[in-house]
């Protein structure tokens, strides 16, 4: 699989060797399934190390730390749910002056 990539205004191209079982896979399916896994990354685990500094902790033996990781996301998952409670619904383009004007 080629991807390219732009880094300080430089393209390059990069090459990703994928391996998998399913000798039936097209391209589309490939695609889908590293797409589906960095959302996940991008959405969640990107989120844990940012936020919570998972990468740093030192919480390492016995359960532990599939604990941590599981309360931290327990806390992402209420923070998300509660945004959108709380958020306003999206509304109609507001007029540039106030009607009756």
């Amino acid at each position: 699989m080629r991807r390219t990539v732009t880094k300080k205004g430089r393209k390059t191209v990069e090459v990703v060797y994928l391996t998998t079982s399913d000798r039936d896979a097209d391209t589309a399916t490939l695609t889908a399934w590293v797409r589906g896994h960095w959302e996940i990354e991008n959405k969640l685990h990107w989120v844990r190390d940012v936020t919570y500094q998972e990468d740093k902790s030192l919480v390492r033996t016995g359960n532990a730390p599939r604990l941590m990781a599981s309360l931290r996301s327990l806390a992402i998952s209420l923070l998300r749910w509660t945004a959108t409670l709380t958020s306003p619904p999206p509304t109609a383009t507001m007029p540039a002056t106030p009607s009756g004007r």
